[in-house]
């Protein structure tokens, strides 16, 4: 049986006698009054609601900023807008904004209760088609995430993944780098065939060379018989070079001719083979300096580096926290065969806010440790999660500003503009364009940062970085 779909409604009071009517016919709806927009917020980043409805005057908050506020978790989402004072350019503006209806004026009963069950069919609809779509792009399961830096990836993946063309991923350990090799095998016609997996760092040269190109029987002391390597295994698949950047110069060198002339010889073997394989390299070092070290071979970069998939690190896709926690919380538990645990919103909120160094593999790890230390008990909170409160929120300390004032003198306040867009640029760039996280780092609260942003594009001091 279908679950009705969850409609939450934020409002500054619970609904009156004037309402009475709508109540009574939002029967086939889960649900849920709130009259605070940031606990709103905290319950969607914790349970996403299929339909949002959101009623003006709110203290503190404008229709533009709320309804930014609830794309930036979750983008998909029907968001329907009442504001008794809203004119017609409000309403032009907010639906260019994603909003998928806006009222004004006197409450019409019939018009509501048509557009929330309208929004309600679309986000089922949507939600079956997705399903679809996932089931006919199995790569799309793998990936996590609805931040744009993920969204970028996604793009790369559904362009590059049915192409021959060699593929660099790059980011710091536990991005995830293995996860997008795979996605991009599986949107490939060679998803048939397994991926092949090399790490060229957990073998010593001499045996690495042999696993990439195998050997013949007496080839070495220890070679008893013959052996096929991981590109012969990977011929019309796909072969996966983690670590690429600390495979040894020689070795190298032997790669880029198979990589030329897609053919290989085995160690002790003068006959030559042919292979077609696709290559995806990985790597979480810097090759441009390890080539300017004289570590890593150029050549080698550029035939490597055909389409670079640059992996953004955790800290910079903080939106994505809430729904990776979940996805581990569903795979954890399902693996230990127990019932899915909740997480409380103030959990929630104390995992965005720390720096995860060890990306996805850290959070992956500290969601496990998570359900073994609650025990019995069902919703995890922050002491489940012992992570080092020093490290929790970084403190950046503000470099003097020497500024000079020109013979001619300065406009100060355009001056002030300048530094404020700078430090808010930086803020928005550190947070992965998580304008709430943004707000976060500059100390102050998310309203002002917005208000401070109209400000400046009011001016012409438009912010140049875009936002999730």
């Amino acid at each position: 049986m279908r679950q009705p779909p969850r409609l939450l409604w934020i409002r500054s009071a619970i609904p009156g006698p004037d309402y009475l009517g709508v109540v009574d016919h939002l029967t086939a709806f889960i649900l849920q009054v709130v009259k605070n927009p940031a606990e709103a917020l905290d319950r969607q980043r914790a349970e996403i609601a299929d339909v949002i409805f959101v009623e003006f005057p709110l203290a503190g908050w404008e229709p533009a900023g709320l309804l930014e506020a609830i794309q930036e978790i979750n983008p998909r989402v029907p968001v329907l807008i009442r504001d008794p004072q809203g004119t017609v350019a409000d309403a032009v503006r907010l639906l260019k904004l994603g909003a998928c209806h806006f009222m004004s004026g006197p409450l019409d009963d019939s018009e509501l209760i048509e557009h929330l069950e309208m929004a309600a069919e679309d986000c089922r609809l949507r939600q079956v088609a997705a399903g679809r779509m996932a089931a006919a792009t199995p790569w799309k399961q793998l990936l996590v995430g609805e931040s744009r830096p993920m969204r970028d990836v996604e793009q790369i993946i559904q362009l590059a993944g049915p192409k021959r063309s060699t593929v660099l991923i790059s980011g710091e350990t536990g991005t995830g780098k293995e996860v997008v090799a795979r996605a991009l095998h599986l949107a490939s016609p060679r998803a048939h065939l397994p991926m092949v997996a090399v790490n060229c760092n957990a073998l010593p040269e001499n045996l690495l060379e042999a696993e990439l190109f195998g050997h013949v029987k007496g080839a070495f002391t220890g070679a008893l018989q013959q052996r096929v390597g991981r590109f012969e295994q990977a011929h019309n698949s796909t072969l996966f070079l983690d670590e690429i950047g600390d495979m040894p110069l020689e070795l190298q060198a032997k790669l880029l001719r198979v990589l030329q002339e897609r053919e290989l010889q085995r160690i002790g073997s003068s006959e030559t083979i042919k292979i077609d394989v696709r290559i995806i390299a990985a790597t979480n070092v810097d090759l441009r300096e390890r080539i300017a070290q004289g570590a890593f071979r150029e050549d080698l970069f550029y035939r490597l580096n055909v389409v670079p998939v640059e992996m953004p690190p955790l800290r910079q896709r903080a939106a994505d926290i809430p729904l990776l926690v979940h996805h581990f919380l569903e795979n954890v538990c399902s693996a230990e065969g127990a019932p899915v645990k909740s997480i409380s919103r103030e959990t929630i909120d104390r995992l965005l806010l720390y720096p995860w160094p060890g990306n996805i593999r850290q959070l992956q790890n500290a969601v496990e440790m998570a359900v073994v230390l609650s025990g019995d008990r069902m919703d995890l909170c922050p002491a489940d999660f012992p992570l080092p409160a020093a490290k929790a929120r970084k403190s950046f300390a503000v470099e003097p500003v020497h500024a000079v004032v020109p013979e001619s003198g300065l406009d100060f306040d355009l001056a002030m503009a300048d530094f404020q867009r700078s430090l808010i640029e930086q803020a928005i760039h550190r947070s992965g364009g998580n304008k709430t996280l943004a707000a976060d780092l500059l100390r102050m609260k998310r309203t002002t940062l917005l208000a401070k942003l109209r400000t400046l594009e009011t001016r012409g001091n438009v912010i140049s970085i875009k936002s999730a």
